[in-house]
């Protein structure tokens, strides 16, 4: 259960907890927490909007991670127009929309659609009403960290999603399909992991 715990804490990037958690249990992680630290530098970068100073951490981490996975090296671009449009720099945008993410979305649809659903927030001077409005929410740039912390721990020979929330999601229905078949002790309040006798 420790080793489920721990790798929550690394996967999730929770450095100081799992340095607790490492002293506590002693339970060790799989990886140097210092490759947490940058991992988590990397990620909060691109939560904050700040699209470049991103790109060059992934680079200082791994310069193949963007050079193998051109649909991250889009996202993040894209994320970049993004806060260009949301500062108001229309122009700057429009430069930046046509010389780094014109070319990509010539050779690839989705590229292109992605890049059209990011433009026509210019055409809006009040986004709130905008059909794409939703490009602009804190929920797209951590949507993009999502992704960008995923291809870091990839790249790290890691798995990019923590094992406990799948245990527990298997757990829940598991006890589902036994609910229609027989009576047995379940745990119904994760929180605590207590067993509970079945009712009869």
């Amino acid at each position: 259960m420790n080793k489920l715990v721990m790798n929550f804490l690394v996967t999730e990037g929770y450095v100081e907890a799992a340095k607790k958690f490492r002293m506590e249990s002693g339970t060790h992680p799989d990886i140097d927490l210092a490759t947490l630290t940058d991992r988590m530098a990397v990620k909060k970068a691109a939560q904050c909007g700040n699209v470049e100073d991103a790109i060059e951490k992934i680079d200082d981490l791994n310069p193949e991670i963007l050079d193998t996975n051109p649909q991250l090296f889009f996202q993040l671009q894209q994320q970049r127009l993004i806060e260009l449009i949301r500062n108001g720099k229309v122009e700057e945008a429009l430069e930046f929309a046509q010389e780094e993410l014109a070319p990509r979305a010539e050779e690839n649809q989705s590229f292109l659609e992605e890049l059209e659903r990011t433009m026509s927030l210019l055409a809006f001077e009040d986004t709130s009403n905008c059909p794409v409005g939703e490009l602009l929410d804190i929920s797209q740039r951590l949507k993009t960290a999502s992704e960008v912390n995923a291809a870091v721990l990839t790249s790290q020979s890691d798995e990019k999603d923590p094992k406990l929330p799948s245990l527990l999601k298997m757990l829940i229905w598991a006890q589902k399909q036994l609910d229609k078949k027989a009576a047995y002790p379940c745990i119904n309040d994760l929180s605590n992991a207590r067993l509970e006798d079945p009712t009869f």
